[in-house]
């Protein structure tokens, strides 16, 4: 933890190059595109669900699931010949860091897939708000509210006086750990670990046996993952809430995230991680673990397909277990959901296409591409690995226990977690520095 010094010269510091900067940014911001028509506040969409006659091309941007996505659209458009959807892919990183300027310019996508500064620009009115749909639709029952609650932004909607909705789910995410079991038998594992501490055994027999306990991508959101699933299961829920969210008086610097970056710190100095785990891309640890490099994997369920092609029955999942034996299942999760422009000249053609996901013929498209559908009872029932996942996310949603990515917390988050835990997994920074330099940065954002 920092001294108190420290934290009030930071303040000192924010605010004297807040108030410096007011009137260079107020002119950026003139300059910016589409800010010479900001919208003072959420909009919402029209009352009405009926698509307009006539040939309608929507533009839909997105950085996730290509294959899914080519797969949904020609489905969709099947259904609906009249609705041309025109895919634009790009990059997660490249995604997110021009989504500002992408969602505020007089070119903005019809649809826009839902990432990180996503409830700033709702808040702005960037993005319309869908809750006129979400009650035409009856979205409520096709999709578990915990996945729709990620998407409110905090906002209460000004058409229908409940939620705000600012997005829709076409598949939902967690995060665990994917097993190799013949390597697990190995070494004396059996069954999948009920306790955090079992599972620092289960490691530690691991490298016992002389195979490598776990397989990290830390190059880019591996390393992430890993966190995160340890502090899911030392922090209170309600609390980290409160930090991604921007709560005012919410930090992360806390005794379970100390404890969480420390596990870290001491996994890599034991050799619990595979070589050169900070120079590895996720991708590329999958691939590893396929060959038998290691026998644990941090990972989410996209990876599922790859892993269930490759090595059939030879691979289990299990969400990263608690503290206590029947502890919640808690894990990082989000959705490959869909926001609609404030911008758009087709309202409700981009609502269909948003219905369409919750749809059992969408359902079954995003399943068979290792997602879980918003409605699972629609698609047939997966087996194996598949099976683990569905099982483990249905215990988190029961337990209420999906929890969006810590990079979620602020616009800028993902660099400072990304590189810091680097460090962690390097020994080469302290848990107290690295939190630090996280409620640096939110509080950068949040204001405070």
């Amino acid at each position: 933890m920092m001294d108190s010094t420290h934290r009030v010269r930071r303040r000192i510091a924010a605010t004297v190059c807040a108030v410096a900067l007011v009137i260079p940014l107020a002119a950026c911001d003139a300059l910016t595109p589409g800010s010479a028509t900001a919208v003072p506040g959420p909009t919402s969409v029209p009352s009405s669900t009926a698509v307009p006659g006539g040939d309608v091309t929507l533009h839909l941007q997105f950085a996730d699931a290509p294959l899914m996505v080519d797969a949904l659209i020609a489905a969709f458009e099947k259904d609906h010949p009249d609705i041309d959807v025109e895919p634009q892919y790009k990059t997660f990183s490249d995604y997110v860091q021009n989504l500002k300027l992408t969602m505020t310019s007089d070119t903005a996508p019809d649809i826009a897939q839902y990432a990180v500064g996503m409830t700033d620009l709702a808040a702005d009115g960037h993005i319309l708000d869908l809750a006129p749909y979400r009650e035409a639709y009856g979205w409520d029952k096709a999709i578990p509210p915990v996945s729709l609650d990620q998407l409110t932004a905090g906002q209460t909607s000004e058409a229908t006086g409940g939620r705000a909705l600012f997005g829709v789910p076409a598949g939902l995410s967690m995060t665990g750990i994917y097993y190799n079991k013949e390597l697990a038998a190995k070494a004396g594992m059996d069954a999948p670990p009920k306790t955090l501490e079992e599972f620092e055994k289960q490691l530690a027999a691991a490298k016992d046996a002389d195979l490598t306990p776990l397989g990290v991508g830390a190059l880019d959101s591996g390393g992430l993952h890993l966190w995160a699933a340890l502090l899911n299961q030392l922090m209170p829920t309600d609390e980290y809430w409160d930090w991604v969210n921007g709560q005012k008086g919410a930090t992360i610097e806390n005794p379970a995230a100390v404890e969480a970056s420390e596990d870290m710190i001491d996994w890599g100095r034991k050799g619990y991680y595979n070589e050169s785990a900070n120079g590895t891309a996720q991708v590329d640890s999958t691939a590893q673990f396929t060959k038998g490099d290691s026998v644990f994997l941090i990972n989410g369920n996209w990876a599922a397909g790859q892993l269930a092609t490759v090595m059939g029955d030879n691979v289990g999942f299990f969400p990263m277990p608690g503290v206590q034996p029947g502890s919640p299942t808690v894990a990082s999760g989000f959705s490959v959901s869909y926001a609609v422009s404030a911008k758009t000249e087709h309202p409700e053609a981009a609502g269909a296409f948003l219905d369409f996901l919750t749809s059992p013929e969408a359902g079954q498209i995003i399943s068979d591409n290792g997602f879980m559908p918003p409605n699972p009872d629609a698609v047939k029932k997966p087996t194996g690995v598949l099976a683990d996942i569905a099982e483990g996310h249905r215990r988190a949603v029961a337990d209420d226990g999906i929890t969006t990515f810590p990079d979620f917390a602020a616009p800028a988050m993902l660099d400072r977690l990304r590189s810091g835990v680097q460090k962690l997994i390097s020994d080469r920074v302290t848990p107290a520095d690295y939190l630090d330099s996280l409620q640096d940065e939110w509080e950068d954002h949040h204001g405070e």
